[in-house]
């Protein structure tokens, strides 16, 4: 092809040939925005910030394929929830281990922890089943939900069999899968655990209560909250799939979010958790919490 056979726009020769003159590129967008700018120049058009800005928003930006980039979006885990609905209040249920009704982990040396896997203390009892990592955002209803730090967050529930430990039978000398942690400067606190069976009657559930220091947590008084996150049925569908969880396919067939005694009142709308992952890269469900403090 000879110079004189190039297919040009306002008179300079197109970057790209076979492409049309939508998919020229970035520079040649810029490059045809400054020409732009001086013809209206020559016009006598003021160019104002809003007037190139509109003009800018006129011009054909090509597609994702041809810039190599892709552009995602999505929430913090300590972003501010956007109606900063205080977290509905909820039962701790038979078997919260917190001197409330029977057992009491949260005065024993060893509970303030990330990994709650495993057993501490005297007993040795690891919970098997699928990484879980749990992240519990909390937030100060009272002043816009901004991060509460240096809260103190005890988070618990069942296993891949659907026991408590402390509780169930099997189970009554383990304390697995319960344990505290404090709340960093953006309100987070993360607990490596499993993925919890599906029992009979309820909908999958983690506990958690919210205290305002650790010391006050030791001492189970003060309590900010008690709630549950809710976990949403696609990932439970995948994770009940996998050996291990054979019972809890039958039981999540026989509930529902809807008619749960928990969350039914609003089919969990403030405690359905937000799911990141996959089983084989590992799971992640977060979920903010705007307490009254």
């Amino acid at each position: 092809m000879s110079i004189r056979d190039l297919r040009t726009f306002q008179g300079r020769p197109l970057a790209n040939q076979d492409e049309p003159i939508f998919d020229q590129g970035l520079a040649f967008d810029l490059e045809t925005v400054m020409a732009r700018r001086q013809l209206l120049k020559l016009l006598g058009v003021a160019t104002t910030s809003a007037s190139l800005l509109a003009l800018a928003a006129c011009l054909p930006t090509g597609n994702a394929a041809s810039s190599g980039t892709a552009s995602t979006s999505g929430a913090s885990g300590s972003a501010v929830a956007a109606d900063c609905t205080t977290i509905p209040e909820e039962t701790a249920g038979p078997y919260p281990g917190d001197g409330s009704n029977g057992p009491d982990v949260l005065n024993q040396s060893g509970v303030v922890r990330k990994d709650i896997r495993s057993s501490f203390g005297s007993a040795s009892g690891v919970a098997a089943g699928i990484p879980l990592l749990i992240n519990l955002t909390i937030q100060d209803q009272a002043k816009s939900c901004a991060p509460l730090a240096d809260a103190a967050v005890y988070a618990w529930h069942c296993d891949r069999e659907g026991r408590y430990s402390l509780y169930s039978q099997g189970v009554t000398g383990e304390n697995y899968l319960r344990g505290v942690q404090s709340t960093d400067a953006n309100g987070l606190a993360a607990f490596q655990s499993i993925f919890p069976a599906c029992y009979a009657g309820r909908w999958p559930h983690i506990h958690f209560e919210v205290y305002p220091s650790l010391d006050k947590a030791a001492a189970a008084s003060g309590r900010l909250a008690t709630s549950q996150i809710a976990l949403p049925k696609a990932i439970c569908d995948q994770v009940y799939a996998t050996d291990g969880y054979s019972q809890s396919v039958q039981n999540l067939s026989q509930v529902s979010l809807a008619r749960d005694n928990v969350f039914g009142d609003d089919g969990g709308a403030h405690q359905l958790g937000t799911i990141t992952g996959s089983i084989d890269s590992g799971l992640l469900v977060a979920l903010t919490v705007p307490v009254k403090a």
